[in-house]
């Protein structure tokens, strides 16, 4: 399962969710101004902005990234 870190006003990750939905792939999304529990998590990780893409084999990569997205399609 795909796993998108986003936050509120942030085109990014709602341009990132779209490609998703257009591309029927089922993902879980994690709200960070909703449920910043999982700020501290993201930023052990090494991540600074959002969206934060998490893919099943356990990648991840930050950004609105059409390339990797592909992949998922």
């Amino acid at each position: 399962m795909v796993t998108v870190f986003s936050k509120n006003n942030c085109v990014q990750c709602k341009m990132t969710k779209m490609f998703l939905k257009q591309h029927n792939v089922s993902f879980v999304e994690h709200n960070i101004d909703e449920q910043p529990e999982f700020i501290d998590h993201l930023k052990a990780a090494g991540f600074k902005a959002t969206p934060v893409v998490k893919l099943p084999n356990g990648d991840a990569f930050s950004g609105f990234r059409p390339d990797m997205l592909k992949q998922l399609a």
